[in-house]
């Protein structure tokens, strides 16, 4: 969601960038031409795809930007409920899930801990873990990820991913046998070790939605751009009993609305200008069929 922050302060954490005298300048009229636009997006795909049955959030502050994301925006129509973790990020960002109760039962929820503090590093997001019954009577299995910023591409950065991939590593063995899928921003492309080796290697679990061919690689596809060059840092992983559910694999989702005249995607801020966009990360789409 690009740093969905609301405009008011909030105690123990530094949002004081995205506040109307911080230096964003955010204020009411930026904050909810942001909501607008994130559900014009979440109308698109209603339009190709039917209304998701859940969508995973990444940078989001926490209730108030949910809430008015739910109700008060245009988003509004398609009656979705939410839950979200209660992480201890610096920033005081989270992840969150959309859901429509009439489909999807949410019956339990909490917040995996990634172990940053015991090993000397910053408080990172935490994993939202979310147990469900879809309307078909399937119990579903959930996480939304937000893993550590690759930010410098330091040891110490290589090193806390990896403490987050293996917190859900953890998570996905013990419920291997069961519908379960992981969704969010991994900040890891496919051929990084803290992708490559924890979380589809072979003796793991999880196994990637999105299909990873050395020709398709070599074409400007993928959910993020660095520097002119394309890949995919946001994932959608699942067990082995889910994936034969899927239909096809994950594809990002985007319209002319969502990119810049260059054809990428068309941020809320570039450095500090605010450009009024969506996001600097391009959705991530897969559907799978229920009995």
């Amino acid at each position: 969601m690009e740093n969905l922050f609301d405009t008011v302060h909030a105690e123990g954490f530094r949002d004081t960038d995205f506040l109307p005298d911080g230096p964003n300048a955010w204020n009411s009229y930026r904050y909810w031409n942001k909501l607008h636009h994130l559900s014009k997006v979440m109308a698109a795909m209603s339009e190709d795809y039917g209304p998701p049955v859940f969508l995973g959030l990444c940078e989001v502050e926490g209730d108030t930007c949910l809430r008015d994301l739910t109700q008060r925006s245009a988003l509004r129509h398609l009656g979705y409920d939410y839950v979200v973790a209660r992480g201890a990020d610096e920033r005081g960002v989270q992840t969150a899930l959309l859901f429509q109760p009439m489909l999807f039962r949410v019956v339990a929820s909490r917040s995996v801990r990634v172990p940053s503090r015991e090993h000397r590093l910053r408080a990172t997001r935490d994993i939202l873990y979310v147990k469900g019954v879809l309307y078909s009577g399937d119990t579903l299995h959930l996480a939304v990820v937000h893993f550590p910023s690759r930010r410098g591409g330091s040891r110490k950065a290589d090193r806390h991913r990896m403490l987050a991939a293996a917190a859900l590593r953890h998570l996905a063995d013990s419920l291997s046998s069961c519908l379960f899928m992981a969704m969010g921003d991994f900040n890891a492309y496919p051929s990084d070790p803290v992708f490559r080796r924890m979380l589809t290697e072979k003796t793991s679990s999880l196994r990637s939605a999105v299909t990873q061919k050395k020709k398709r690689l070599r074409s400007p596809e993928g959910t993020y751009c660095y520097r002119g060059e394309w890949g995919y840092l946001d994932h959608i992983l699942v067990t082995e009993s889910f994936r034969r559910r899927l239909c096809g694999e994950a594809l990002p989702f985007k319209r002319p609305f969502m990119l810049t005249p260059e054809g990428l995607p068309l941020r809320s801020f570039q450095g500090p200008v605010w450009r009024g966009g969506f996001s600097d990360h391009l959705p991530l789409v897969v559907e799978f069929t229920v009995p």
